[in-house]
């Protein structure tokens, strides 16, 4: 799913420019509603990979379509950001409700209905966007150009590929290979893309966005933000569940007041940024989260209650920097752009997922493996599975009981939260780094962003 996601996000964004983003919503909203029903009843392994690569299909037209169509509804600036907040809530709480319902679900019902809860959240927008939502659309769409398209998929499948297999198995020459063979191919879309505006045909993706700074800078403020997000999921929930005991609906559900958090800062910042400059507003937001880790680096994670009150400042953090981030992010570009540029935004929110768990999540697993002492006289397969990660170690333990399961969990415990502190100061340092840079890059924007139109 998410190598096909990733793959297709700026394709579909322009095609959205193209053919219409409503059409291109409706598209995907039912491919996926009818893609989930089927999932939902997959006979085998393979039929269920089958679905999941064509949920990315469908997943890839939804996501870049609806930020797009919040950038054409919303001209004043008040109401657009208030629209991104609620926008971005939905993310932050389907990330919350999702181990919530998920395990409730899995509790008490088959595994396929954790596809079939899409089907009837997917209907009621299927019935009411033809009638409440408007079409819009680039008058002067770029014309269709397979090799592009080729060129972008292809390095995002490899980039996304080597890093996913680098969380999985260690930086080894698949994923050096694999992520270099990504790089190559992105080089070339660009230079496709440039070439293309050279000689006066209108490119897929107008590179040329990156030249300014407000889009760049907001765009890595949303990338860095969610890589230290999801790095501190990462080991929350480990520790919730593994340390703590906890079943994941419950640790689910310790997660939520951050989540709230997250939401309550979006919508508030939507009303009180025009008192500020948003260089001012997004560096504040992201020197929270700085604040947060740095806390957490200093206490380490021994108290659940310590986890959700950290949660909470990085959930605050994330609200206000992200809603007036996507906000410069929509308002720097034209509204004939917004595809484009809500694709490149949302590459920015997948590609971050992906570097939260490869480097947070690596680094905490490296410390942990370097820390963790396994008491002698195990069985050594048993001895590299609990020197592996944390839940390995819980899962020896269980096994071997006694003495020896005390030892290891001890152990295992101590390294786990040697990793937290560690993976937490280098969040903190990344989280403060960025909020210089953003200011720097996002300063030249004016103090009230107004729409693009050209």
């Amino acid at each position: 799913y998410p190598l096909v996601l990733s793959a297709l996000l700026v394709p579909m964004g322009a095609i959205g420019d193209r053919i219409g983003r409503r059409k291109l919503l409706l598209i995907g909203s039912t491919g996926f509603a009818v893609i989930s029903a089927l999932a939902a009843f997959a006979p085998s392994a393979l039929m269920l990979v089958v679905a999941r690569a064509l949920l990315g299909i469908f997943g890839a037209m939804l996501m870049p379509a609806t930020l797009s169509i919040i950038r054409n509804i919303f001209v004043d600036a008040t109401e657009r950001r208030i629209a991104i907040a609620v926008w971005a809530s939905g993310f932050s709480a389907g990330a919350a409700l999702g181990p919530i319902v998920g395990g409730f679900l899995l509790e008490h019902f088959d595994w396929g209905s954790v596809f079939l809860l899409a089907v009837p959240i997917l209907i009621p927008l299927l019935i009411l966007a033809p009638i409440m939502v408007p079409e819009s659309k680039d008058p002067n769409p770029s014309p269709v150009d397979p090799l592009s398209i080729l060129l972008i998929m292809t390095g995002m499948t490899g980039i996304t590929f080597g890093l996913t297999h680098t969380s999985e198995a260690g930086f080894d020459a698949v994923a050096i290979s694999t992520i270099l063979a990504g790089l190559c191919f992105i080089t070339l879309f660009v230079l496709r893309q440039l070439n293309r505006e050279k000689n006066d045909i209108q490119p897929m993706l107008d590179v040329r966005l990156f030249r300014n700074t407000v889009f760049t800078g907001a765009i890595t403020a949303n990338l860095i933000s969610m890589t230290v997000d999801v790095g501190f999921i990462y080991f929350a929930s480990q520790h919730l569940q593994l340390v703590s005991g906890l079943p994941p609906m419950y640790a689910g559900m310790l997660l939520i007041p951050g989540t709230l958090a997250t939401i309550i800062a979006g919508l508030v910042i939507a009303r009180v940024a025009v008192h500020f400059h948003p260089a001012q507003v997004v560096s504040f937001g992201l020197v929270l989260n700085a604040a947060a880790f740095a806390v957490l680096a200093f206490l380490g994670a021994h108290s659940d209650v310590v986890i959700i009150l950290i949660f909470i400042v990085l959930g605050t953090g994330i609200g206000i920097s992200q809603t007036i981030s996507n906000d410069l992010m929509l308002s720097s570009v034209p509204p004939r752009k917004a595809g484009a540029a809500s694709a490149i935004s949302e590459t920015s929110y997948e590609t971050g997922a992906v570097l939260g768990t490869v480097i947070i999540g690596g680094m905490l697993t490296a410390v942990y493996r370097a820390n963790v002492v396994v008491p002698s006289g195990l069985d050594e397969s048993l001895a590299d599975h609990a020197h592996e990660t944390l839940g390995g170690a819980v899962s020896v333990a269980s096994h071997v009981g006694g003495e020896q399961a005390n030892q290891l969990l001890s152990s295992a415990f101590a390294a786990f939260d040697s990793g937290v502190v560690v993976s937490s100061a280098f969040s903190a340092v990344l989280m403060g780094v960025m909020a210089v840079i953003s200011y720097l890059m996002i300063r030249k924007a004016p103090r009230e962003m107004k729409p693009a139109e050209h």
